[in-house]
């Protein structure tokens, strides 16, 4: 079994803003500061970033914890954060060590910061001061050692001055900031990224889709990923696991993808950019495949859906070559 690649490894590209990455990783990662801000899009890699500044670490051979504060119901979070003793609350049938707990001696990831509660937020900053707590239920304080590594999709600035986050905490996990540029922004990092997944999916799949159009090539660098490195990835996925061809081709670019490139007003012709005939031949085709999936592969109901016969149903399939799976 192929071993995963190191973290900081993984943060992939040339563009100024990703090298700017790497580099504060690694000072990051060398510091002996408690906590550090992670900035980023949804999509972006700041799971990866904090997973990174952990091995780099000196804790490295510690634990790193992960919580996504917006995944977990705000009246358990505390719970998962610091734990509770037997009997604190109905429902507490036994003993819980709390994730803060169980971070000791390395890094405790709190992923979408801003969704913590305001009491969470001054408890949270009382355990950074401390670097001490209590669970739930217990006057027993709990000493740790632990690094904070948050990471935010929003503008935390604005969300003090609007109430919704307090500027002490705040300043207090801004000891070191790291920016995590979005994939619009990143010129040739997009083809550069499109080509490393293919080639991964590719020998994951075990199969040979390894090259694009130079159609296809022209839409992704002029598409806006709002899904940002994640949205690439898993389009190419989809495609690598699905398409039987030896390239990606625009018969294979999801809808979605057209009319965000046809909204920003992308002139169609052959060559660098699409022909209208390939635009509609993707969207037809998506059209199909998105009808097919919610039919379960039943060519009937899929036809229905899309207020067609079977027959026709099944011409168009012939008719845009599509490879469905039986």
């Amino acid at each position: 079994m192929t071993p995963t690649p190191a973290a900081i490894d993984q943060i992939l590209g040339s563009h100024p803003g990703v090298e700017d990455v790497r580099r504060l990783v690694r000072k990051a990662a060398a510091s002996p500061a408690r906590c550090v801000l992670i900035y980023g899009e949804t999509g972006t890699g700041k799971g990866l970033v904090a997973q990174a500044i952990h091995e780099l670490s000196q804790r490295s051979a510690g634990p790193f914890v992960d919580i996504n504060c917006a995944a977990i119901p705000t009246e358990l979070v505390e719970s998962e954060l610091f734990g509770h003793e037997r009997g604190a609350f109905t429902g507490a049938a036994s003993k819980k060590v709390g994730l803060v707990e169980a971070a000791h001696g390395g890094t405790l990831f709190l992923d979408e910061i801003r969704e913590l509660s305001p009491v969470l937020q001054a408890k949270l900053l009382t355990l950074i001061d401390r670097q001490s707590f209590r669970r739930i239920g217990s006057v027993q304080p709990i000493t740790v050692d632990v690094r904070f590594v948050a990471a935010t999709n929003r503008i935390l600035f604005r969300e003090v001055r609007e109430g919704r986050f307090r500027e002490d905490l705040y300043y207090r996990l801004q000891v070191v900031a790291i920016n995590l540029p979005p994939l619009r922004e990143r010129g040739g990092d997009i083809l550069y990224l499109a080509r490393h997944f293919l080639q991964q999916l590719s020998d994951r799949y075990g199969r040979d889709i390894r090259r694009m159009s130079p159609e296809v090539e022209d839409i992704l660098v002029r598409y806006s990923w709002p899904g940002n490195v994640r949205e690439l990835q898993h389009l190419l996925e989809r495609i690598v696991a699905l398409e039987e061809t030896d390239r990606v081709e625009v018969a294979h670019i999801p809808a979605r993808v057209m009319r965000d490139i046809a909204g920003e007003g992308l002139p169609l012709r052959r060559g660098g950019r699409m022909s209208f005939h390939d635009a509609t031949h993707a969207f037809q085709a998506d059209l199909l495949r998105a009808a097919l999936d919610e039919a379960g592969g039943n060519q009937q109901r899929a036809a229905e859906a899309l207020g067609l016969t079977r027959h026709a149903l099944r011409h168009q399939i012939l008719k845009l070559g599509l490879k469905i799976r039986p």
